[in-house]
């Protein structure tokens, strides 16, 4: 160790003398902007209108087929998610080949195919390139829509929406642009239990039908091919493709609020707030001040050396990241936004913060060494991705997509380079819309409200739904007579009573929880003085955490991390089977109020770092929320119990949700009293 600090020190020095010689050498002035040749694709039309553009590239034998369907927008309705079902659908099995086999061909060729309801996209090995196009365009014009895969794919759609009802980041998604553009837009709906429910296999069929049509389409080839040979090839395939003409809607969305506002989503659960600023940006690709505003916005947050980022993040730690970013108006106005997750009880500072780092940008010129870097990025990142033949093609599409000048890339580094700081502070003042945002917070409005409201601007409540409500109540009164007590005791005595729980010695439970398709495993085991809990995945231990009498400490990744002082003392006071039985007598313990748990009242008991959460009318626990510091961060980890069944006569929450930055659904499947502990596992 004494070692490594020796040669960390002398770098330091010689960082220091390199410093040191670099600001007596004057730094040379900057040679003119490098000349950039972007190559042009080779391009046909269809008879039936679709475009083709053709990129060959052959430094490795590869070939991709990216098909972009470019319609305008629609709008589903109450059929909300019927693009997306159609999405999931396409590519399983088609006129010629049944699902399985589709697959088969697939992997045969160890190609790379997918779909979507605006396209597909198929990559692999350029020796493959006429089997893999042929696949692509069977799966995409002669897929059948069964009514099996169908019920199939609504299922699981269900499922995922249930599955986000609970998370704070999903429903923030889903109300920002609801919010900003309309909940009843095109760019503003989204898809719920309901709209899913009402969607058809014909409804399916029909968008098949109506909008996968070639008059809007590109295709982008992009490989080791032969030209003539590709477009006869293409031509085959998909001159057989036949225009539908659908008449498409206009609309238009709902425009920015006149004052800045903060539109308030509530959610008890939420153990940090999602904040968002947004307004509705017209700025086109072809604006004489798109470069300014897009060095704008890297500079206020592009990244990790962004205001906001530096803010936030490294000057308060208030958030592990602060972002901010621009899109750019086509079939819908685009959108700036700046946002960030931060603790709870720092929601009212993160957003005093955000106004005015914006506010910063549009009255102040920005510094030139933040300029400087800002150009060095963008033109940084151009120069190397212009040199893969993906870019080149994308970028010809952009072309298209966005009607940009034919020189628009060769001339890229100029714009960039040409931009000043006044040009910068013009494009913040009129995108940035400081006194014309919506800030979209979701959040425990417990927690969190009385701070906003004291910002003086007006709040507007939401529901999960982008519904305008009343305001919630927020807080309300514990009910008279009830203390740490009696609380304790409703508890005690709706698990099963204070004589049961006295005659357990030791718990083991074994529990389970799924991660990115691979199985959790948890063992924990309790007895008076001594707690252990074991993580494993795929057969091998991640974590364990063991405390006893003398001491306490967590094994990972082969290091021994002890726990210490307030940590330690709080982990030996719960190793025991039921903790409650001792926090009656604890002093310290106190009642917070009652607040909102999944949708009922329960009331808080504080004991240190924790408030444990009792359902007012069961007496159950239903959520236990921690507060920890960890890499320097203050956050909060929460978890929910339901499920109770009982073992023995003693009711045990069978499921539990965990927020890990995601929410971890974990199953209890076996719990033992009294047996399956011995001294042996706290070792």
């Amino acid at each position: 160790m004494k070692k490594i600090h020796i040669y960390a020190a002398s770098l330091a020095f010689a960082f220091v003398a390199m410093q040191a010689q670099a600001q007596e050498r004057k730094q040379p002035a900057p040679g003119p902007a490098p000349i950039v040749h972007v190559n042009q694709p080779t391009s046909f039309v269809l008879k039936n209108g679709m475009k083709v553009l053709v990129v060959q590239n052959s430094k490795l034998p590869r070939v991709s087929y990216s098909l972009t369907i470019d319609n305008p927008l629609t709008f589903e309705g109450d059929k909300a998610g019927v693009s997306s079902v159609f999405s999931q659908m396409l590519g399983n099995g088609t006129k010629k080949m049944k699902k399985e086999q589709f697959t088969e061909e697939i992997d045969f060729l160890g190609a790379n195919i997918r779909f979507s309801s605006n396209g597909a996209f198929a990559s692999g090995l350029s020796k493959y390139n006429e089997k893999i196009l042929s696949l692509l365009a069977d799966g995409a014009l002669n897929s059948i829509l069964t009514e099996e895969e169908f019920e199939k794919v609504k299922a699981q759609a269900i499922e995922g929406i249930k599955s986000g009802e609970k998370s704070v980041s999903a429903i923030a998604s889903r109300v920002e642009d609801a919010l900003l553009y309309g909940k009843n837009s095109p760019a503003g709906e989204f898809e719920t239990e309901q709209s899913i429910q009402n969607i058809t296999l014909a409804d399916v069929q029909d968008y098949y039908k109506k909008y996968f049509s070639p008059e809007n389409a590109y295709l982008v080839v992009v490989g080791d091919i032969d030209y003539k040979k590709t477009e006869k090839l293409v031509r085959s395939l998909f001159e057989g493709w036949k225009s539908n003409k659908t008449q498409y809607e206009k609309y238009t969305m709902q425009g920015n609020v006149a004052k800045t506002q903060i539109n308030f989503v509530d959610m008890p659960n939420a153990v940090q707030s999602e904040i968002a600023l947004v307004n509705e940006v017209e700025l086109k690709m072809t604006d004489k001040d798109f470069f300014a505003a897009i060095l704008a916005n890297q500079i206020l947050g592009g990244g990790g050396e962004g205001r906001l980022f530096l803010n936030l993040r490294e000057a308060h730690r208030w958030t592990y990241g602060a972002y901010s970013s621009i899109s750019s108006a086509r079939k819908y106005p685009g959108k700036f936004r700046a946002g960030a997750s931060v603790r709870n009880v720092v929601t009212d500072s993160a957003v005093t913060e955000f106004i005015k780092e914006i506010d910063l940008m549009r009255t102040t010129l920005v510094k030139d060494e933040e300029l400087k870097m800002a150009k060095a990025k963008y033109v940084g990142n151009f120069v190397m991705e212009i040199q893969k033949p993906a870019t080149v093609a994308r970028y010809a599409l952009n072309k298209e997509l966005h009607k940009l000048p034919v020189d628009f890339y060769e001339n890229y580094i100029k714009n960039i380079n040409a931009v000043t700081a006044q040009d910068v502070q013009k494009a913040a003042q009129k995108y940035f819309l400081k006194d014309n945002m919506r800030i979209i917070i979701v959040g425990k409005g417990a927690e969190v409200i009385d701070g906003l409201e004291k910002l003086g601007l007006p709040v507007y409540f939401y529901s999960k739904e982008a519904d305008a409500v009343e305001k919630p109540v927020f807080k309300k009164e514990i009910p008279a007579g009830v203390t740490v007590a009696t609380l304790l005791d409703k508890y005690i005595t709706a698990i099963g009573g204070e004589k049961k729980l006295l005659d357990v010695k030791s718990i083991a439970s074994v529990s389970s929880a799924s991660v990115q398709g691979m199985t959790l495993e948890i063992v924990s085991k309790v007895k008076k003085g001594y707690a252990m809990s074991e993580q494993k995945m795929m057969g091998n231990v991640m974590s364990k955490q063991i405390v006893t009498p003398k001491e306490g400490f967590v094994l990972a990744q082969g290091q021994k991390i002890p726990l210490e002082g307030a940590d330690l003392i709080e982990a030996q006071q719960g190793a025991v089977p039921f903790a409650e039985l001792n926090w009656k007598k604890d002093t310290t313990v106190t009642l917070t109020g009652v607040e909102a748990i999944n949708g009922k009242d329960a009331i808080g008991l504080k004991v240190g770092k924790s408030v444990h959460y009792y359902d007012v009318d069961s007496g159950l626990k239903v959520a236990t929320i921690t507060t920890v510091e960890q890499g320097g961060q203050t956050m909060t980890q929460a978890i929910y119990m339901g499920d109770y069944k009982e073992v023995k006569g003693i009711k045990f929450p069978f499921k539990q949700t965990m927020n890990v930055g995601f929410d971890l659904e974990v199953n209890v499947s076996d719990v033992k009293i009294n047996e399956g502990v011995t001294d042996a596992d706290f070792k």
